[in-house]
């Protein structure tokens, strides 16, 4: 997956303010590499003094990519969320994947990212 654009609309599932957090260090290093990060987390109002999000289908534009740092077990609903919404673009997290996930991306023609951090890959490019 390409994240040379640095307009690139990213939906961050699990972004978080608590500093111990993988959803916390990953939106505030994605905001500051120049992405558009959009954090999704029904139990916060902000994440980094940015409103935050509940589900998807709230975000004020359609992302680009949406990124999942939560267990697999939310993560799968989030997936179904996506498959509604037309969101086929997904990184899963090292620890957001399972068997259940994987098969329900490749059962419905995902293109998507697994057990690589967006942090490293996203320096990398």
């Amino acid at each position: 997956m390409d994240l040379n654009n640095p307009g690139l609309r990213i939906a961050l599932v699990g972004a978080t303010d608590d500093p111990g957090k993988f959803g916390a260090a990953i939106y505030r290093d994605l905001k500051r590499k120049g992405y558009r990060v959009y954090p999704v987390n029904p139990r916060r109002a902000t994440v980094d003094g940015d409103p935050a999000y509940a589900q998807l289908a709230d975000l004020p534009e359609v992302p680009d990519l949406v990124t999942l740092v939560v267990p697999p077990a939310a993560g799968l609903a989030v997936l179904g969320e996506c498959l509604g919404l037309g969101l086929r673009r997904v990184w899963l997290q090292p620890g957001a994947e399972d068997a259940a996930l994987l098969e329900f991306l490749d059962a419905h023609g995902f293109e998507y990212v697994a057990r690589r951090c967006i942090m490293v890959e996203s320096r990398a490019q």
